[in-house]
Formats: C-alpha cells, sequence, structure tokens
C-alpha cells in the first residue's frame, strides 16, 4: 500500500541560484548582448532579497579585473565565473565553454552543505544547459526561462539577416525537456513552447515581466519640458523615439524609413521634427555598426535624426518624458520591456503587432499596434499619434493606466510562488519513487 501523500503548505525558497551566462545583470542594457533579459535579473533579484530570499547570480566573468563576487544589492550576489578567454568571445562561441562554466558553478555550491540552494532558474538557452546539469547533481528543480527562441525568431528574420544555428534549436529543445517548469512572459509564449517545442503544458506558467513603476512615472508638464531641455529640444518638436539594441531583430531601420515617408508627404515637418536613436550595436548589428547611421544619410533624413548611446534608468525616463512617440519595431519581441517603461512616462507607443507586444501595448488605448513593416504602414500610425495632439492626450493616460497593471513586485510574487510550487512537486515525486 501506498503512503498518503502529505500535503505542505506552499513556503517561499530560502536561497536561489540565478544562471545568466551570457550577460551580467551589472551591464548597462542596450548594447552588445545586454537587454530586457538583464533588467528583468536584476529587477526580480533584488526583489526577492526584500522578500527574504537569498539570490546569488551566476555570470561567465568578462573580464580579468572583475572580483569573483559583487553585491549587486543587500541579499543578492553576482558571482563571476572563468569561463574561456575574458574578452573577445561573442555569444555564438560560448556553447564550448558551457562546460568550463558549469564547473566554475558546481565548484561554487560544493563549498556548501548539501540543500544549499531550493531552486535553479536559468535564463536563455546556454543558462539552460548548465541549469539542467546543475538540477540533476544538485537534485534541485530547475526553473527556465527562455526569453528568446530560435525557431520564432528564424521564422521572422529581417532580409539578409543571419538565422540561429542549429546548435541553438537542438539546445534550446534538450531544456525545454528537461525543466521542471518553464516560464513564458505571455500566453503567445507559452503556447509557441508547446507547438513549437513539444513542451508539456502543466509544466508552463505564465508571469509577465514588470516596470519599475517608481521610477518610470509621468511627471506632468514640468517634468517633460525639463527632460527636453536637458536633451536640448525645443518646446513645439515633435519627438519620435527607438530605445534599444541596434540590430535587426529590433528594426530600427523601419522608424528611419517611415520617417522619410513622413518628410516626403509634410516637408514643412522638418523644421521641428527629431528623432532619437537610444542604444547601441548588437548581435548580428555588429557586423555593420554604422549601417543604421548610413541608411539615415542615404534616405536624407541624417539631419533630423540624433544617435545617441545606452542611457541608464534616470536618463531614459528622461528621454521617454520628452518624446511624442516611441516607436518598438520589432520583428520578433518575447515582450518589450522598453514599451511598457515608456508608457509608464505617459508616452504612447507604436508597436509592431508580434510577440509579445500586443500584451505590452494596448491598441488604440496605450498605443498602437502595426500589422506588418512597411514605410507607409508607419507613417501612419505614427502621424495618428505624434501629429495629433488630443488623440496623443488620450493615450497618454491609457498608457499611465496600461502600465500600471504591470509591476517587478507581481512579476517577483509570481516567480516565488512558482518556485514554491515546483520545489513541493519535486520533492513529493522523490518521496513517489522512493516509496516504489
Amino acid at each position: 500500500m501506498r503512503p498518503q501523500r502529505i500535503v505542505r503548505a506552499a513556503r517561499p525558497p530560502k536561497r536561489v541560484c540565478v544562471l545568466s551566462v551570457h550577460t551580467s545583470p551589472l551591464v548597462q542594457p542596450g548594447t552588445g548582448d545586454a537587454g530586457g533579459m538583464n533588467v528583468y535579473i536584476a529587477q526580480t533579484a533584488q526583489r526577492m532579497a526584500q522578500r527574504g530570499v537569498a539570490v546569488e547570480i551566476f555570470t561567465r566573468s568578462t573580464s580579468s579585473d572583475a572580483p569573483p563576487s559583487v553585491e549587486l544589492a543587500p541579499g543578492v550576489q553576482v558571482r563571476h565565473v572563468a569561463a574561456g578567454p575574458f574578452e573577445g568571445v561573442s555569444k555564438d562561441d560560448l556553447p564550448s565553454q558551457l562546460c568550463a562554466f558549469a564547473a566554475g558553478v558546481l565548484r561554487a555550491e560544493a563549498r556548501h552543505e548539501p540543500g544549499f540552494y531550493d531552486v535553479v532558474h536559468s535564463h536563455y538557452w546556454l543558462s539552460g544547459q548548465v541549469g539542467w546539469l546543475v538540477r540533476d547533481r544538485w537534485g534541485v528543480p530547475l526553473v527556465h526561462s527562455a526569453h528568446t527562441l530560435a525557431k520564432v525568431k528564424n521564422a521572422t528574420l529581417a532580409d539578409g539577416d543571419i538565422p540561429e544555428p542549429r546548435v541553438r534549436v537542438i539546445g534550446e529543445e534538450q531544456v525545454v525537456a528537461k525543466a521542471d517548469r518553464l516560464v513564458g512572459n505571455t500566453v503567445a509564449e507559452t503556447e509557441q513552447l508547446v507547438d513549437l517545442y513539444g513542451a508539456d503544458p502543466r509544466r508552463t506558467v505564465i508571469i509577465p515581466p514588470g516596470v519599475d513603476l517608481r521610477r518610470f512615472t509621468p511627471g506632468g508638464p514640468r517634468a517633460r519640458a525639463g527632460a527636453r531641455a536637458g536633451l536640448g529640444l525645443a518646446a513645439d518638436a515633435v519627438v519620435l523615439a527607438f530605445v534599444g539594441r541596434i540590430q535587426p531583430l529590433k528594426a530600427p531601420e523601419v522608424l528611419l524609413r517611415a520617417v522619410a515617408e513622413l518628410l516626403r508627404r509634410a516637408r514643412d515637418l522638418r523644421k521641428r521634427l527629431v528623432v532619437l536613436v537610444v542604444g547601441g550595436p548588437s548581435g548580428s548589428g555588429l557586423a555593420q555598426p554604422t549601417a543604421l547611421v548610413g541608411l539615415a544619410r542615404t534616405l536624407g533624413i541624417d539631419d533630423v535624426v540624433r544617435f545617441l548611446p545606452p542611457q541608464p534608468p534616470e536618463m531614459l525616463a528622461g528621454v521617454y518624458r520628452a518624446a511624442d512617440v516611441v516607436a518598438v519595431p520589432s520583428r520578433s519581441e518575447s515582450f518589450g520591456l522598453v514599451a511598457l517603461e515608456s508608457q509608464a512616462c505617459g508616452t504612447p507607443v507604436v508597436a509592431a503587432a508580434v510577440g509579445g507586444l500586443p500584451v505590452a501595448v494596448s491598441d488604440g488605448v496605450s498605443g498602437v499596434l502595426v500589422p506588418g513593416h512597411g514605410a507607409r504602414q508607419w507613417a501612419d500610425a505614427l502621424a495618428s499619434v505624434a501629429l495629433r495632439p488630443r488623440h496623443r492626450a488620450r493615450l497618454s493616460g491609457g498608457a499611465v493606466r496600461h502600465a500600471r497593471a504591470f509591476s517587478w513586485d507581481r512579476t517577483t510574487d509570481a516567480l516565488l510562488a512558482s518556485y514554491s510550487d515546483v520545489i513541493i512537486e519535486s520533492r513529493d515525486m522523490s518521496e513517489d519513487e522512493l516509496a516504489v
């Protein structure tokens, strides 16, 4: 006779191991491989620590000067693992260094008593490969967040962009099969995991990302005027902005081509129009780091386009407040944190109707979703917001209300609840195996 299963009350974990192999939460988002995932890890880790959960984040060391451990916030340690050369290693080269990285993580854990970590949360498929190994070694559950999926990206490539390699596709399939819990940002992402990767629906959970509602705030007319003055923008300028990594996947060229179309339609607009492009080259965009600058020149709009480097959050909030519209023309997007940050600042968003953006942006309420990437479509959508003050004001109010439905506190609480559930499931499964 099998023993009766004991129902345990869910409790949050005491200690969480977070794996982020290819990029560190200490790095400024907006260039290289640093983006929304960095923000996600840093924000949720800090909030977990505020709830009494110790978090250790393992990432690959990219500098010989990096200390073994850095305190990101009280209760959050970032541990640098030596795995391969410190510099000059691209994300595509990292699969060859996963054994070295995993060995470093295992050595760090070996200094503690067994059961030191309650759960492992891996971010991106490279981390998932390491997470799969340490999960089996430590006997703790593995939670995995993909953030982006190769099969989805390859189905939506820009012309001339490089597809994700087969090794990544296989690696993702393996992680999906082995993880105890898969975290998707939206219903669409969980459906992709199930339909494209064969994930077990019972092991998937939908947890939307959040936005820092204390930092990204509307601020009112005075804050808007101050933000414009700080960027050297005229009070009556028509300001369009793009924020993100400069790469084909993020499609900033869609905005530039739409701007050229707007100026073709209304030449007088050139006197007032300013286009802010905030970010640095990333991914396949590194092969031609000045291509977007060249495109602006070719289109004859380089006089209205200003390129700015990646900005820290406090400066980024000023960019959002200064803009009339923020464009998010991505060809693939698991969610779109930029869209949420902009809306939280009261700035409507014009976004591509792809991936998680229809969740991040409420069409007709907080912004406009565009069902394509054509220059005319985008020019129409941008003009409908930027050149219609009353309509923009309505969308601005809707943007703030929509963004308030998302917060990093909600995301963190949902993650901790999911950790608790998967820990209980893992322990019950172990007891069942022992009882057989």
